[in-house]
């Protein structure tokens, strides 16, 4: 994971898909639907339940902790040739998500231990209102073997 680092957009975007929601419990449902429906779509389904899971990982925690009343929170997916980059951006970028050291019997904060065991990379890039906490999914891992 990398603390802050300037804004990166993939090279040679084939698709792209960005949408606000408000901050509420049923928007995390429908992004991490939505992201994992248009990931099958795009022609990478075995990504598709990991893209949905990170983006449900990341929404909840900008609910919880990024959220600030009548801001929406941003769902950014860009996909190329190799790459799935989720970017997830709320209006508080005083709060930096980190991992963190939790207990057994903990009942939260296994979000970000979801995150940076799926995701090939992730971090957080400050934005000028807000920041956005992105995971990348490195997409040859999930490709078909050769015949």
């Amino acid at each position: 994971m990398t603390a802050t680092e300037p804004r990166r957009v993939p090279p040679q975007l084939l698709r792209e898909d960005r949408v606000s929601y408000t901050p509420t419990a049923h928007s995390v449902t429908m992004a991490r639907q939505r992201a994992a429906r248009l990931v099958g779509q795009w022609g990478h389904p075995l990504s598709a339940a990991d893209a949905g899971l990170l983006v449900s990982e990341l929404t909840t925690n900008a609910l919880l902790h990024g959220a600030v009343r009548g801001r929406l929170i941003r769902v950014h997916l860009m996909l190329t040739a190799v790459l799935l980059r989720i970017e997830v951006t709320d209006p508080r970028g005083e709060r930096l998500p980190h991992l963190r050291r939790i207990a057994p019997d903990d009942p939260y904060g296994r979000g970000l231990i979801i995150v940076d065991r799926i995701a090939d990379d992730w971090g957080v890039e400050q934005c000028t209102v807000g920041k956005a906490v992105f995971a990348e999914l490195n997409l040859r891992r999930n490709l078909p073997a050769p015949v």
